[in-house]
């Protein structure tokens, strides 16, 4: 696992699944605003002038020298929500980011939203 001081030096690097199928390349860092660990990878994906940011859980990745690799199958990360390269992960956006993973999705206890981009 890696150290969650360390992901940044990630950013900019190919992102692969478990078969080492290139998925896209690593955009930016979402953590979990209860525990501040990094929780979300957002990846860029598709073809210049149409490219798009996806989003990948970011537990169980393991580093590499060249590439982060994701415990998460190329197709699955390919079907997660998505947004614009300009864009910004609504809180809307949250709920169904985690389902698409299947993962348990709670807010703050005082309701507020559950990722952070740093």
């Amino acid at each position: 696992m890696f150290e969650a001081a360390n992901i940044r030096d990630w950013i900019g690097l190919p992102v692969v699944d478990e078969t080492d199928d290139k998925v896209g390349t690593l955009e930016s860092i979402y953590y979990d605003t209860a525990t501040s660990e990094p929780a979300f990878g957002s990846v860029t994906t598709g073809m210049v002038g149409f490219q798009k940011l996806l989003f990948v859980p970011l537990t169980g990745a393991l580093v590499a020298p060249k590439h982060l690799r994701v415990a998460f199958p190329k197709k699955l990360v390919k079907d997660a929500p998505t947004i614009p390269t300009d864009g910004e992960l609504d809180a809307s956006l949250e709920p169904e980011l985690y389902q698409h993973y299947g993962l348990e999705y709670r807010t703050g206890s005082g309701g507020e939203r559950r990722l952070g981009r740093r």
